[in-house]
């Protein structure tokens, strides 16, 4: 978390914790990224922290309505830059490599929720081929 922590203060982001509508977990906008703060773990918040950095650095406009196709491009490319971010492919085979074989031992070896963790694994292969 410290990591995301730095990049978001090197690039001018302010983060504040509040409680979010809708059941939103995490919003970024103009230099400001607003994290729901009825999170539960420090995993949760630091996938979802990834994830508005994620559109700090990939998305453009109010990309909120998801059934306009460009926005869930936009979605999908700031989830992938988080995926990427936080599980890089070699730390996923390091993972597997020492024995964490379940997505409830990746996910917790890798410091990600158990949703983010399968996402990652769909995200791979699709980048990779089935592994």
């Amino acid at each position: 978390m410290t990591n995301l922590l730095k990049m978001a203060k090197e690039e001018g982001i302010e983060i504040c914790e509040i409680k979010l509508p809708c059941g939103l977990k995490g919003l970024y906008y103009n230099g400001i990224i607003a994290l729901n703060k009825s999170m539960g773990t420090n995993a949760e918040k630091r996938c979802v922290l990834a994830e508005e950095l994620g559109h700090y650095f990939n998305t453009v406009g109010d990309i909120l309505n998801m059934k306009i196709e460009t926005n869930k491009k936009q979605e999908i490319r700031a989830r992938n830059w988080a995926i990427e971010k936080l599980v890089p492919f070699d730390k996923l085979l390091e993972a597997y490599s020492n024995g964490y074989t379940s997505i409830y031992e990746l996910a917790n070896f890798l410091e990600v929720t158990e949703d983010f963790m399968k996402e990652t694994i769909l995200h791979y292969q699709d980048k990779y081929g089935k592994f």
